[in-house]
């Protein structure tokens, strides 16, 4: 083997197989305090464009997840409302049934007829007072609202509005509806009779529709967490095997050290053929 004091060979070998530990020691380090595989394109351009993808549906999912709760909000107040209508209908009908009784005197049948107007009026405050972030399903002023379904907004869950109003398809009852007598009290009562069944189907459809939403947004953070779980799959380091790794990783950069060091020195013995 040819000795030269220009070129050491196994001092050049040494220094490579150090600098490739040390490049492997310094991924392993990164990935412990990352805690990540793939932090960055430069790891895997592949699985960071994959990860980054997913990373961008499950932010957009969040925007579902609020729609969802908007609207499920927005039903919600208007059902609440809905069920005081329905209890409001059923003492108009109350009041309307006792003033249909002819053995009842004027004084009586009056106070009975105060007592509606008053019941009646509430019905229209009630739906007009039953709106949530400025929506309203219950006074007519809308036909519907639609809520968010998906990451790429081109799906949505439709609610129909159900106008509650006096003198609408549901209630049918008039705004100004009254009696003065047992035979005008008596017509109010299959009227009264017809908007108390027709505020139970509607309220029986929101319900429906209210729990639709419940259950789809349910369905939306499971998505989230899958999501989020196989992106971990993806880019998230085992640390475990990484602990194990760095270990031997600072014991070959020890000993690579040792082995340029020694070659740095083999040499040493061409100064003896000097002397």
């Amino acid at each position: 083997m040819k000795s030269s004091i220009n070129t050491n060979i196994g001092a050049m070998v040494a220094l490579q197989n150090l600098n490739a530990i040390t490049a492997d020691l310094m991924t392993t380090q990164n990935r412990i305090s990352t805690g990540l595989k793939v932090a960055s394109a430069k790891d895997d351009g592949a699985t960071y464009a994959i990860a980054q993808s997913q990373r961008a549906k499950v932010s957009s999912l969040d925007a579902v997840k609020e729609s969802l709760s908007r609207t499920s909000s927005a039903v919600d107040v208007a059902m609440s409302a809905g069920e005081s209508i329905s209890d409001l209908l059923t003492q108009l009908k109350e009041k309307a049934l006792a003033a249909s009784d002819t053995s009842l005197d004027t004084t009586s049948r009056n106070a009975l007829q105060s007592d509606f107007n008053a019941i009646r009026d509430q019905i229209t405050k009630t739906a007009s007072n039953a709106s949530f972030n400025g929506i309203n399903l219950i006074n007519g002023s809308r036909t519907s609202i639609a809520a968010l379904a998906d990451a790429s907004g081109t799906s949505h869950m439709t609610v129909a509005a159900q106008n509650l109003s006096l003198g609408g398809s549901i209630i049918t009852l008039g705004a100004a509806a009254s009696f003065s007598t047992a035979t005008s009290a008596q017509a109010l009562l299959t009227t009264i009779d017809s908007s108390i069944n027709n505020v139970s189907s509607a309220l029986s459809s929101m319900g429906s529709t209210s729990k639709a939403l419940d259950t789809h947004a349910t369905f939306i953070g499971k998505l989230q967490d899958t999501l989020t779980a196989s992106i971990g799959h993806l880019v998230d380091a085992d640390m475990a095997t990484e602990s194990a790794k760095l270990q031997a990783l600072q014991t070959k950069q020890q000993l690579a050290i040792q082995s340029l060091s020694i070659a740095n020195q083999s040499q040493s013995f061409l100064l003896s053929l000097f002397k």
